[in-house]
């Protein structure tokens, strides 16, 4: 969900850039601003590091964000008319993205890229992302600068100015790192800890949704729906999701917050006990009971025992809401805390599975205590990439009980 400059000026409610919002700029002469720029012509793929286009990207995420049209005439600052910048290309396109990373450090990622009109009256949109990872700085030879936009041009900053982001921004992780722990231990407490060990998992965006509105009753239940959606399609429908244990269709009020409740509370389904939480800052927690699964029809495993499958059914789940939540909220990036919290004093051992589906311990390494595992989550990359990412923080945290191989979660390569 975007809330643009352009959706600002024109006065507009969040959504898509559309080519009639390009009209519309043209028809009211919108100026250029600190975070809206004209572009005449589209530059091209080749050589496009050493072009201007760096700096035009960098001065945007250093200035809080913004939007670069490409194809439009601008005299005083505003919009006169539209002219055509042809075909974007796939390969231009990951030229663009291409050079916002390997060009600018710190990278940034996540550019929406947004072509407009028809044939013969196009234009492309570049959406930049706010950042906390400022100042962004871009290379020339053996000089370095840091642009950021005054108004609506773009200028260098000064040393003080430099210094200033640089404080800012490890403020910002600090308080990251707090809010995040502050999450987690939220999400643990209360957890009957020293009888069955509980899977934590917590993510909180590094800057606060682009929908600030407070999430409605219906909003919240579409974007449940949509979580369980995504984690079907990173672990299919094998395996325990804890969204399935909880009440998707009637969440509850909490604290700046929607939760799903567990309803897994018979005797014979409270080994599955899950709470879910969604909150209106974008944050998503989960706490699942892992230990003490069934072996058997008639028998259940001890409170420290761990099927792998029971984690990555975990994490599919925890990365189906950030995604779900990206996509209403317009969150983009988020710092992700995993942890098993167990209490009993035996240690954990988190098992797999042979080749004909038997417990397999044999390569387990028994655990005194698990460390949590921490990771950057990129809640709006493509469907592949974020498949990747699903795939590799759930091996993240099999890995520590010394297994080797996700069994569950296997994205497709790009050739497939």
């Amino acid at each position: 969900m975007n809330f643009t400059a352009l959706h600002r000026l024109l006065g507009r409610e969040p959504g898509l850039i559309t080519d009639a919002m390009i009209d519309a700029a043209v028809e009211n002469g919108i100026k250029e601003t600190d975070d809206l720029d004209w572009k005449s012509e589209l530059p091209p793929a080749r050589g496009l590091p050493q072009m201007d286009y760096p700096k035009d990207i960098a001065a945007m995420a250093n200035s809080g964000g913004g939007t670069i049209v490409y194809g439009i005439e601008e005299s005083q600052k505003a919009a006169i008319r539209r002219l055509d910048v042809g075909e974007l290309t796939e390969t231009h396109e990951r030229a663009l993205r291409s050079a916002a990373v390997t060009a600018i450090s710190p990278p940034i990622f996540g550019l929406g890229i947004h072509v407009l009109g028809d044939p013969g009256n196009r234009a492309v949109a570049v959406v930049v992302p706010a950042s906390v990872d400022g100042p962004h700085l871009i290379y020339r030879n053996d000089y370095f600068g840091a642009p950021i936009r005054n108004d609506a041009d773009t200028v260098w900053m000064k040393e003080r100015q430099i210094e200033a982001m640089y404080k800012a921004r490890f403020d910002e992780r600090r308080h990251e790192a707090e809010a995040l722990t502050n999450l987690y231990d939220e999400a643990a407490t209360g957890r009957d800890t020293d009888r069955r060990a509980w899977l934590i998992a917590v993510a909180h965006p590094r800057l606060p949704a682009a929908q600030t509105t407070r999430p409605t009753l219906d909003k919240t239940k579409e974007v449940f729906k949509a979580a369980g959606s995504h984690a079907l399609i990173y672990v299919g429908r094998n395996g325990i999701h804890p969204l399935e244990s909880v009440d998707l269709l009637n969440p509850r009020p909490g604290l700046r917050r929607w939760i799903a409740a567990n309803i897994a509370t018979t005797e014979h389904s409270r080994w599955r006990e899950s709470w879910v939480s969604v909150h209106h800052d974008g944050a998503v927690s989960l706490a699942t009971v892992v230990g003490g699964h069934p072996a058997a029809a008639d028998r259940y495993n001890s409170g420290d025992l761990i099927d792998s499958s029971a984690v990555e059914c975990a994490v599919a789940d925890l990365m189906g809401m950030i995604r779900a939540v990206s996509e209403h909220r317009g969150t983009n990036e988020y710092e992700v805390r995993i942890g098993i919290e167990w209490t009993g004093g035996t240690p954990l051992v988190i098992q797999s599975a042979d080749r004909f589906g038997h417990p397999f311990a044999d390569n387990s390494i028994p655990l005194a205590r698990y460390s949590p595992v921490l990771t950057t989550v990129r809640a709006d990359a493509d469907s592949l990439d974020f498949f990747q990412q699903v795939h590799d923080l759930a091996e993240d945290c099999i890995n520590q009980g010394g297994l080797t191989v996700v069994r569950m979660i296997n994205p497709p390569s790009r050739e497939e």
